[in-house]
């Protein structure tokens, strides 16, 4: 999930759920009332998703990721869990530090994987004692995640008001597509550049903080 929390090399599982946020600051101050500890301040981060010809890794549900997390590259693989329980995003993560992101990009299109997306936002890592949450914010608006047993998720939920009917499954990619049906931009990744200067050009300034 980012520099604060990852090892140099990890494999589990990872269940979490998505929720967006009206209000940051309401949310951080929450996370404070509840003990959680920032971990990773606010950071830039810029993500590319690889597929083979085919996309044979999106078919069965499978991402392979490129990220580039303030100063550090990770390169993530996550696939679907048999027990998923359909409440939760639950799959497997396997993920590395990378030294150089840029020479692994082209390592990957030498085997024939192609980068399909690109998606940029900016994140904060809190930690909780049996769990993580980030904050996120985007072109297409704030998201929050938590991360950890789906207890503890469902607790920390009610704790900072967020119902199980508002919790987010979807990929950000998913988010973005669905707001270009949505919106009908024509922006072809969900970075602040595509997203701001399509919003200018259809309507004259960007709504989008």
């Amino acid at each position: 999930m980012g520099k604060g929390i990852l090892e140099p090399m990890s494999s589990s599982p990872e269940i979490e759920i998505k929720f967006r946020v009206a209000d940051i600051q309401l949310l951080v101050q929450r996370l404070r009332e509840l003990g959680l500890e920032e971990i990773t301040p606010r950071t830039h981060e810029m993500n590319l998703l690889f597929d083979l010809p085919g996309n044979p890794l999106r078919n069965r549900g499978d991402l392979l990721r490129l990220r580039h997390y303030g100063s550090d590259w990770i390169l993530t693989h996550k696939s679907k869990l048999k027990n998923d329980s359909g409440r939760y995003k639950a799959r497997t993560e396997i993920e590395t530090r990378v030294e150089d992101g840029e020479k692994m990009a082209t390592i990957l299109q030498a085997l024939r994987f192609e980068p399909r997306f690109r998606y940029e936002k900016y994140r904060a890592e809190w930690r909780g004692e049996r769990g993580h949450v980030v904050i996120d914010e985007t072109p297409i608006g704030d998201f929050a995640e938590i991360e950890g047993p789906g207890e503890w998720i469902d607790e920390l939920a009610r704790s900072l008001g967020v119902a199980s009917e508002q919790f987010v499954r979807d990929t950000y990619a998913g988010l973005f597509f669905a707001w270009k049906r949505a919106t009908h931009s024509s922006a072809t990744e969900m970075t602040f550049a595509a997203v701001h200067t399509r919003q200018q050009r259809s309507d004259g300034h960007s709504t989008l903080q």
